[in-house]
């Protein structure tokens, strides 16, 4: 299959999206919205092809490395096209003279260095598509954001911004107000967690010239819309809160998808800094990020057939 066709594909999918929202099926926004916490490490454009072609999916990976992890693909299911990067070693210096002086590496004076030189179509299948043997389950969450809120509360901090908690704001829940936040005084930990979250993303999102072109309705819906992915992600309940986000289109598909995508990234990088990343061990070998869909990386350890995160 041709690039092209792909990313026809892919405008395919906004397209559904923007035709549902339209409808005022606001629950296809919600599927996609899934997709992005279980999928963020994923590239906007696969989280788009994976969420259209299989929104239930909470873990995908390739036929052979299903077969790695003694699990087999049922016959007849059908695969979740994606898009993955052909990465390829190119000669740093093809003139290059070998140098005079001794090396134990002499003969590697040509480095080659990895380039992407284009992408491919591969087929994924998720974990409900596939039997055998049962996944290690490495991280259970279930609602409890003990460790996650501290590590939360560290990642703040450590980029400059003031925590605080006061009971006069209410009934605000949190505010922001550039390198300040601060939160409503007790607060259950899981809503805590959710609107701290909520206000690390307008720090993250609104504080530079993105404020400008942005109306607060959309800032608003962006910010809650990251702390609905993050809390996806760690297993937190969320309510029906998403059946809002219908509003962060506003009409445009252009403006759903560049808001999606900022969120996708926003979500992606708070992640990142607060959830451990475990490996399991199968038969001797180790496999990275093989986690339930509630955690932090909700697919097993990829090889070149799968997805990547750079891809469009």
């Amino acid at each position: 299959m041709k690039l092209e066709e792909i990313k026809n594909k892919t405008n395919e999918a906004v397209s559904y999206l923007v035709e549902a929202l339209e409808k005022g099926q606001s629950e296809v926004l919600s599927e996609y919205l899934n997709a992005m916490a279980r999928f963020h490490q994923y590239s906007f454009g696969n989280i788009m092809l994976i969420a259209r072609q299989r929104p239930t999916a909470t873990r995908v990976a390739g036929i052979r490395t299903w077969n790695l992890l003694g699990r087999f693909v049922r016959r007849g299911e059908k695969g979740i096209l994606i898009l993955a990067p052909m990465v390829g070693r190119e000669n740093q210096q093809s003139d290059a003279v070998a140098t005079e002086i001794a090396t134990d590496n002499a003969a590697d004076e040509r480095k080659r260095e990895a380039q992407l030189y284009g992408y491919r179509a591969v087929y994924v299948f998720d974990v409900s598509q596939n039997e055998g043997k049962e996944l290690p389950s490495l991280t259970d969450v279930e609602g409890d954001v003990s460790g996650y809120r501290e590590r939360l509360v560290e990642y703040v901090e450590s980029k400059g911004i003031k925590l605080s908690y006061s009971e006069k704001i209410a009934p605000a829940k949190g505010l922001s107000s550039g390198k300040r936040i601060t939160l409503l005084t007790g607060m259950q930990p899981a809503e805590e967690f959710s609107t701290l979250v909520h206000e690390m993303a307008h720090e993250m999102l609104h504080r530079s010239e993105r404020r400008t072109p942005t109306n607060k309705e959309v800032r608003e819906t962006e910010a809650e819309a990251v702390a609905f992915v993050v809390c996806q992600s760690i297993g937190l309940e969320t309510g029906t809160a998403s059946e809002d986000y219908i509003r962060l289109w506003n009409g445009s598909a252009k403006l759903l998808q560049e808001s999606l995508e900022v969120v996708r990234r926003t979500a992606s990088v708070i992640l990142g800094g607060i959830v451990p990343k475990p490996a399991a061990t199968i038969d001797g070998d180790a496999v990275a990020n093989l986690q339930p869909s509630n955690t932090y990386a909700s697919q097993p350890s990829m090889t070149a057939e799968a997805a990547s995160v750079g891809a469009f």
